[in-house]
């Protein structure tokens, strides 16, 4: 028989999973109206309430409508229209979320590309899209150009900035006003909105192809999920290129006439005081945010805030208690999802380090499966007869969708990647029957009797360190570029008090005696974003190659920060010297305890 606590736990599930189910239904019964035909609803209704905040400026709802109307008629006028791309190089800020949408009443996709990027990665991520026009900050202008030098059909480029910029002056030809019928492109929720990258599994950013359904999806089902209302304002201080910052927790507010507070980049220090200052009752979170504000030294203003409910992924389950119990926050609403694809899952009653919840008598509308997972062959298991053979409670398997082209099932759709190649390797076929195909999502994770969902880790070598997906062949090959480097291996590892891995890149030198380390951290910090750079440096003599030559990663991750050769240096970055340090014993030994933060 069930316990109080258990019913009131399905209770919770059951009202919020109708209540999202009910808020997202209308979307396909009207498919030429997307969310931005909702959200001008919203405007005309909310004309002078405050929409969006942020230190440098304050949009009302109409003053957000008419910047988003400019820039469509903007992007008219420039040849942007159905199948037209814009890069968008840019911060935080509230006019980021006023130019895609008013790129995508024009007709056009938006490239969020991500502002971390640098070099071959950041020109890759701009050509894979073809983006007739680029829109980028001032500040990261020469960024760009250093990306972009050697690329001869780059897009046509306009200068933003708080102050006037070329973009404004080039805006204000352009009126203001609602456009009329005869100005608007007629849209479908199947046309292309953004690209948002992701890294996936592979080396270079992948553009993830996010429709107008999607949206739509994303903006009232998070509207759901955070129970938001006119009068909540949600803190935002997650980065507007990807999905969570920049769609769920922007357009889940504005859809029911809330505000939201944009942070440019996240301060620990100024956290809460920009919280009460604003008023905020909502925030959303990446896990990590979530620990460094728990490893913060204790504040008077920990408690002094009105946050009512948070919601976010990644918040793990060794500080879930911790951070609710210290920060009185009682309603928290961790989710799992792929910008791409077809997985969702909520856990609607803050169910301690579950990433999400489908009960019994949801599994046929959410066709989710776990299945078993041969983790040294990096491939799923399959039985006699070909087929995937599923988890039961309790054992790690990959999580994986199936994807259904039918038009009354939008949300079990894999729309892909703009580079059609990399669509193949998210797919697995034959899962259950012959000729069936589902969605991989290369994560491993682990689900209980009750339908709870708990993730464990990523598939291959793709780690996550500070929010952010890791590719190891990225770095390695960045790090074979610089002379001296005879071959490199990089890994993640787990250390104590952190989440994800942290980064070692084993290097076999060529040179070892002359060895330059400086001059290699300057070319990590010239080619590679923060999250990127490896956090531990392991120089070795010899590299020890399998018989196709490949080096022997899984003994260096078995050996961790205690190489089996004791002569081999090992290093580690200290963000205060901007440099690579020796690790004594000492600092190993507190480094494994968790007793130095890294």
């Amino acid at each position: 028989m069930w316990g109080v606590s258990v019913l009131l736990s399905e209770l919770a599930y059951l009202r919020g999973a109708l209540r999202t189910l009910n808020r997202v239904k209308p979307i396909k019964s009207t498919p030429n109206r997307t969310v931005l035909d909702r959200l001008e609803d919203v405007i005309a209704q909310n004309h002078n309430r405050v929409a969006l905040i942020s230190d440098h400026e304050t949009l009302s709802y109409g003053a957000m409508g008419a910047r988003i109307n400019r820039i469509a008629r903007w992007a008219r006028a420039n040849g942007i229209g159905k199948g037209d791309t814009v890069a968008l190089f840019l911060p935080n800020r509230p006019d980021y979320l006023c130019i895609w949408l008013g790129i995508a009443r024009a007709g056009g996709a938006t490239a969020l590309l991500n502002t971390s990027q640098t070099g071959h990665a950041l020109m890759h991520s701009v050509t894979i899209v073809k983006p007739k026009l680029a829109i980028i900050a001032r500040d990261l202008l020469e960024i760009y150009h250093n990306a972009m030098d050697n690329v001869s059909d780059a897009p046509r480029l306009f200068v933003h900035d708080f102050k006037e910029s070329e973009f404004d002056r080039a805006l204000q030809n352009f009126s203001d006003a609602v456009l009329e019928p005869h100005d608007r492109v007629t849209l479908t929720l199947d046309d292309r909105c953004i690209y948002v990258y992701t890294s996936g599994t592979t080396g270079l950013p992948k553009a993830a192809n996010i429709n107008h359904y999607r949206v739509s999806a994303m903006a009232l089902g998070f509207s759901s999920v955070m129970e938001a209302e006119k009068s909540d304002r949600l803190y935002d201080c997650l980065p507007m290129y990807h999905s969570n910052g920049g769609i769920l927790a922007t357009l889940g507010t504005l859809i029911r006439g809330g505000s939201v507070v944009i942070r440019e980049k996240l301060s620990v220090r100024e956290f809460w005081s920009d919280i009460i200052k604003h008023n905020c009752t909502l925030f959303f979170y990446i896990g990590e945010v979530c620990r460094y504000l728990l490893n913060a030294p204790p504040s008077p203003l920990d408690r002094q805030h009105r946050i009512r409910l948070i919601c976010g992924n990644g918040l793990r389950p060794d500080i879930f208690h911790a951070f609710s119990k210290r920060f009185g926050i009682k309603h928290i609403r961790e989710f799992y999802g792929a910008t791409e694809g077809n997985i969702a899952l909520f856990n609607f009653d803050s169910h301690p380090g579950a990433i999400g919840r489908i009960p019994k008598w949801a599994e046929k509308r959410f066709v989710v499966k776990v299945v078993r997972f041969d983790v040294e062959n990096e491939k799923p298991m399959r039985d006699d007869e070909g087929r995937c053979i599923p988890c039961k409670p309790g054992e790690i398997g990959e999580i994986i969708g199936e994807i259904i082209d039918d038009p009354n099932a939008p949300a079990n759709r894999f729309e892909g990647y703009a580079d059609k190649g990399a669509n193949e390797s998210k797919i697995l076929r034959n899962v259950v029957r012959e000729g069936d195909a589902w969605f991989r999502s290369g994560d491993l994770v682990t689900r209980d009797e009750r339908g709870y969902f708990y993730f464990v880790d990523r598939i291959g070598d793709t780690f996550r360190w500070k929010g952010e997906n890791v590719s190891t062949n990225e770095v390695a090959e960045a790090i074979n570029t610089h002379p001296g480097i005879a071959s490199c291996a990089v890994y993640g590892i787990s250390i104590a008090g952190h989440d994800g891995k942290a980064g070692i890149a084993a290097l076999h030198l060529s040179e070892y005696e002359s060895f330059d380390l400086d001059r290699l951290t300057k070319h990590l910090v010239d080619n590679l974003p923060p999250h990127a750079r490896p956090l531990f440096l392991r120089l070795r003599r010899e590299a020890d190659m399998t018989g196709t030559f490949k080096i022997r990663k899984v003994d260096l991750m078995k050996e961790g920060l205690t190489p089996r050769d004791t002569s081999e240096p090992l290093y580690v970055f200290d963000s205060e010297t901007g440099r690579y340090r020796i690790v004594d014993d000492t600092m190993r030994r507190d480094i494994l305890e968790g007793s130095l933060r890294l």
